[in-house]
């Protein structure tokens, strides 16, 4: 028992310090020498990266945030089919899945290389959720690009997708694990919007193409 929770605990801690792998801020420093964080909104989350250094950037980070989610958890499936319940009670997989995805989706807004600061998990959140269920991500990432396409603001498009995750979660009977998991990560990223939910209602929220009022 004291070698599984061990294991657990590894796992666990190898998914936070790739969750705190700063895409955003390394983007920002090799690109324009800049502290990502000092510009725009602040995060280090691809949408401001595209507002800062563009296009391209934007979209770099976008997917190595969301890579670096997928590998996280993908560790936890890659444990158990080398070492199928030899070390690790199979019944744990599914509660190990979810600490490893929660301490990525930590470590990406928290990160130790950044002084526990970092963007809004969204990206590494839909890669966790990938390997979670992939039906349950492509749901999520259709909600994102409808709410997008008609409202043209990132942020919005990202609480809505958060909201669509528990949705699809209990709808398609998902295991007790995943709910909760859909739960606390989309709470969690609903209050890293804070600042943008504060913005919305003030109907100052930037769309794709602008700029914060605040950078002017």
């Amino acid at each position: 028992m004291l070698v599984s929770i061990l294991i657990s605990g590894l796992l666990t801690i190898v998914a936070y310090l790739f969750g705190s792998i700063p895409t955003g801020y390394l983007a920002g420093r090799y690109l324009k020498g800049i502290d990502i964080r000092e510009h725009g909104s602040g995060s280090t989350g691809a949408t401001n990266v595209l507002r800062t250094l563009g296009k391209g950037a934007g979209i770099a980070v976008l997917l190595i945030d969301l890579l670096k989610g997928a590998i996280a958890v993908a560790l936890v499936d890659l444990f158990y089919a080398v070492y199928p319940t030899e070390i690790l009670p199979a019944n744990w997989q599914p509660w190990l899945i979810v600490a490893t995805g929660l301490a990525a989706i930590f470590g990406h807004s928290k990160s130790i290389f950044l002084n526990f600061s970092g963007g809004k998990s969204v990206a590494t959140g839909l890669g966790i959720l990938l390997v979670m269920n992939p039906v349950v991500a492509l749901g999520a990432l259709a909600s994102f690009l409808i709410v997008l396409a008609l409202s043209r603001i990132v942020s919005l498009s990202s609480i809505g997708s958060a909201i669509a995750v528990n949705i699809l979660m209990i709808f398609l009977k998902q295991p007790l694990p995943y709910i909760l998991f859909a739960a606390i990560a989309g709470i969690y990223v609903i209050v890293r919007h804070r600042s943008n939910i504060s913005r919305l209602l003030a109907g100052t929220e930037p769309r794709i193409g602008q700029k914060l009022q605040e950078e002017a």
